[in-house]
């Protein structure tokens, strides 16, 4: 009961920050916050909006198979990061866009721009549902399954309360609560770590010197070729990743084009980026000290290790303010992607797809519609999902994000036109030869395509537009 009152303590202060800047809010504030939020802020709560309740849940969890080695991955985020301050935003800015994918219908053409469009919206709702499905599942774990509440009502109430704080200011309300619910996260964080040492026996210096001598704190690999876990295959992925989910994301483009000016973006983007690094060392600094007091982990999956410590399971059993906190963590880390996703999904929907940025009532309408679809996803994820959320959120990512890289690298480094009404043909084809080629592999030479699938994805994507290209 006194983690449901936590949690209610916590959406009454989003609420309250939602009045407070919501007044006299139009649909300029709903999709762009006025272009006068300060960066600082949208630099602090970006970090809390990329990292997720899935992060909270599966990156602690990782060192039990994969050791620190997604710390590469989280280093070519710096470069993909740096391509999207410098190269993507310049052009943003430029072209004064609310959305993102309106660059497509002016470079490409409509269809081009309709199809990018529907691949974001794919692509968000898969994603988001994927991220706010952890925080159902702790939600569920530690509130509503003691009190005989079914989960559905848990999803269903969990996103009316987002609709109730977002209805109204979108991304200019979302600008200062991703700030508190970022805050909320590191706090959450930074304390279970403390309570971590402590089962331990261990002071903060020991603590830090335990995990270095770890076999588990391994981060770089550079001996294996075949192993997913490659260097070059992290590094470069991550930095594919990063470019595809935020510089080709409405969602996390969004925040960014609320900044006043070019120059406050791109300080926005470079600060973002380089904490991610240290954010990401602590959740799996965090793992190695549960894998420590766990002792023997055999069959024990990653994504049970962190709240299998917090609920009393293992040889060590934390206080009872631990699962608060970590309830307040996942939610924060969960809600402050949600929120936002939400909010894109419906700027994208009015302004691509429908065309009608000034339509407030459209507006409205779609946002509640969002709210329904999204819903629907968490429930049929619930019922399929088969492997580590970390791994789910890239694979999925891979799948659907690879032909917007194709467009917008197509886009951007030639000055050619593609043949307009074969470009959805174009960019449904390609993920399904990726799906053919991964199967393929794994059949004749046991190999599995890993992150890198994005690279091929947004190669063959590009591919294609080059070889059926307009001739005029």
């Amino acid at each position: 009961m006194t983690i449901l009152l936590t949690v209610l303590a916590y959406f009454v202060v989003l609420l309250g920050i939602s009045r407070l800047t919501s007044r006299k809010a139009n649909n300029d504030t709903f999709y762009r916050a006025n272009r006068r939020a300060p960066w600082y802020m949208v630099a602090f709560g970006m970090i809390g909006a990329s990292i997720s309740g899935v992060t909270f849940i599966s990156v602690p969890g990782m060192v039990l198979t994969s050791q620190m080695t997604y710390l590469q991955m989280c280093l070519g985020f710096i470069v993909g990061y740096a391509v999207i301050a410098f190269v993507l935003l310049p052009l943003y800015y430029r072209l004064q866009l609310t959305s993102i994918y309106t660059y497509l219908g002016q470079r490409l053409g409509h269809r081009s721009y309709q199809t990018g469009a529907w691949f974001f919206l794919l692509s968000k709702m898969v994603g988001a549902s994927v991220r706010f499905y952890v925080v159902c599942i702790i939600l569920q774990q530690f509130v509503f399954e003691p009190a005989g509440i079914p989960f559905i009502v848990n999803v269903v109430g969990m996103v009316l309360l987002i609709w109730l704080y977002t209805r109204r200011g979108g991304i200019g309300t979302l600008v200062f609560t991703d700030t508190f619910q970022t805050l909320c996260l590191f706090t959450a964080l930074v304390l279970i770590i403390l309570e971590a040492i402590g089962q331990l026996h261990l002071s903060v210096g020991e603590a830090f010197t335990a995990i270095s001598n770890s076999p588990m704190s391994r981060i770089f690999v550079f001996d294996d070729w075949v192993s997913p876990h490659n260097f070059w295959k992290q590094f470069l992925s991550g930095a594919f990743i990063a470019i595809v989910m935020t510089g080709l994301d409405q969602d996390m483009m969004q925040k960014n084009l609320t900044c006043k000016t070019l120059k406050d973006a791109q300080k926005d983007m470079c600060t973002y980026s380089f904490a991610f690094v240290p954010a990401n060392l602590l959740f799996l600094s965090l793992g190695i000290l549960l894998a420590m007091l766990a002792g023997d982990t055999t069959g024990l999956k990653g994504d049970q290790l962190l709240p299998n410590f917090v609920e009393g399971v293992g040889t060590s059993q934390f206080i009872p303010l631990t699962s608060h906190l970590l309830v307040l963590g996942i939610v924060a880390a969960s809600f402050s992607s949600a929120d936002s996703a939400l909010t894109s999904l419906t700027t994208c929907f009015c302004v691509d797809i429908r065309r009608q940025p000034d339509n407030e009532r459209l507006r409205k309408r779609m946002h509640i519609v969002m709210c329904f679809v999204f819903v629907l996803f968490i429930l049929l994820f619930r019922a399929i999902n088969s492997t580590s959320l970390i791994d789910a959120v890239y694979i999925l990512a891979s799948y659907t994000y690879g032909p917007l890289l194709g467009l917008f690298t197509f886009g951007l480094l030639t000055h050619q036109k593609p043949c307009d009404r074969l470009v959805p043909y174009i960019c449904i084809a390609s993920p399904l030869l990726c799906y053919a080629l991964d199967a393929t592999t794994q059949h004749l030479w046991n190999y599995h395509f890993g992150y890198e699938l994005l690279m091929l994805n947004g190669l063959l994507t590009f591919v294609g537009l080059w070889t059926l290209r307009s001739e005029k």
